[in-house]
């Protein structure tokens, strides 16, 4: 399992909609995401259209649009952000819960790889699926403050 860009930036971006949230800052323009994080302004529309199709933010038409989280953080998992635009978390296909093929191995009840695989897959999407949008804001904007970083977005 690897992120893709997308995913990662898909990721950033939510965590910089949730951050300037906590910060009084409900929405933002895309160019304010591109600006903060260095990401290609187009690439960052389509992955912000996607994660708006499933849900995950909303958008305002108009001079004071934007983007806003259109669930709370404490809903959204990694797991699923990581899912929604990469697909499943498995390594190989044969320990997949929404892929599923069948291996070339002989026996899959018996393969020792897929054993491991399954391991990979199972610790993988535990980990993801256990951390949320919330803790994952909460923890950046704990750092901040602890290293006296500026905060971004913030209203005062």
């Amino acid at each position: 399992m690897k992120v893709s860009k997308r995913g990662e930036y898909a990721l950033r971006a939510l965590i910089d909609l949730g951050i300037a949230a906590e910060l009084g800052r409900p929405m933002l323009r895309a160019q304010e995401i591109v600006a903060r994080e260095n990401l290609p302004k187009g690439f960052l529309e389509q992955i912000l259209m996607q994660l708006r199709k499933a849900g995950l933010v909303g958008t305002k038409r108009g001079k004071h649009g934007g983007y806003y989280l259109n669930k709370p953080m404490d809903s959204i998992s990694l797991g699923q952000v990581i899912r929604l635009l990469d697909g499943p978390l498995a390594p190989i296909r044969c320990v997949s819960q929404s892929k599923y093929e069948k291996c070339s191995c002989p026996d899959e009840n018996t393969c020792g790889l897929r054993m491991v695989m399954l391991d990979v897959r199972n610790s993988i999407a535990g980990l993801l699926d256990r951390h949320t949008l919330a803790d994952t804001v909460r923890g950046s904007l704990a750092k901040m403050r602890a290293c006296g970083a500026k905060l971004p977005y913030s209203t005062t």
